[in-house]
């Protein structure tokens, strides 16, 4: 009775809690990376009084390798997450085996730190080591803080920074498409690139929670930094 009751509540109350962390980090690495990389890049070159043609193809160029850049080292990150969880699960695992009695004691040790008394977190400590998965799940989880990772992860996260940057990339770069003269390009390029920030940054705010107007406003300022920084250092390196 107690458990249906238990169900019936669970199923009333419906949680929504935003679950989709993993994704929206990489989204936020490629595309503040793919709008402010490329415009420093189109900006020095403006600067070089190159043309809008041969802007836009170095521009490209650079969207296309530095998309596949990142996505290299989105899959390498991933993938290093899942080799370090897969040894510590290992690790976890031979300990029960070998020193059972002092990882239940660590089991007594986590739950006594959460206000847990002994005769209660006991009941707890013989039913986990009943069931061994169940026990190197709750040691991987509350002692070691590693959530067991997406299979999938890695290649997951290489496609979706790849995709990310070649998106934001695109962006500065459109003026250079309709605009032959490249002084006068830069500055639809930077009111452009300024309008995608802000933009980004109250979706970002939007879909995690936070003030969207705020997010917006700190995406688009930290991005002009770094796009101002990026083509003060291209036009020092021309001088």
């Amino acid at each position: 009775m107690a458990g249906e009751l238990e169900k019936s509540l669970l199923n009333q109350h419906k949680e929504k809690h935003f679950t989709s962390g993993e994704i929206v980090r990489d989204i936020i690495i490629g595309v503040s990376d793919g709008l402010t990389v490329p415009f420093a890049l189109a900006a020095g070159l403006s600067g070089a009084n190159a043309s809008s043609a041969i802007i836009l193809t170095a521009g490209v160029a650079e969207v296309a390798a530095g998309a596949i850049s990142m996505g290299l080292g989105g899959y390498l990150a991933a993938k290093s997450e899942a080799d370090h969880y897969k040894r510590e699960l290992q690790r976890e695992q031979d300990e029960i085996i070998a020193v059972p009695d002092t990882e239940a004691a660590e089991v007594a040790e986590i739950l006594s730190e959460y206000g847990v008394q002994p005769h209660e977190y006991t009941p707890v400590v013989n039913a986990l080591r009943k069931n061994p998965q169940a026990w190197l799940d709750f040691m991987m989880k509350f002692e070691l803080g590693l959530e067991k990772p997406d299979p999938k992860r890695a290649v997951k996260s290489a496609f979706t920074i790849a995709i990310s940057y070649i998106v934001g990339g695109v962006v500065p770069l459109i003026p250079y498409m309709f605009i032959p003269i490249a002084k006068k390009a830069v500055l639809a390029s930077v009111v452009l690139t300024l309008i995608a920030l802000m933009i980004f940054g109250y979706a970002k705010g939007y879909f995690t929670g936070n003030k969207p107007v705020r997010s917006a406003l700190e995406t688009a300022f930290i991005g002009a930094i770094a796009s101002a920084a990026a083509f003060g250092m291209a036009k020092a390196l021309q001088g």
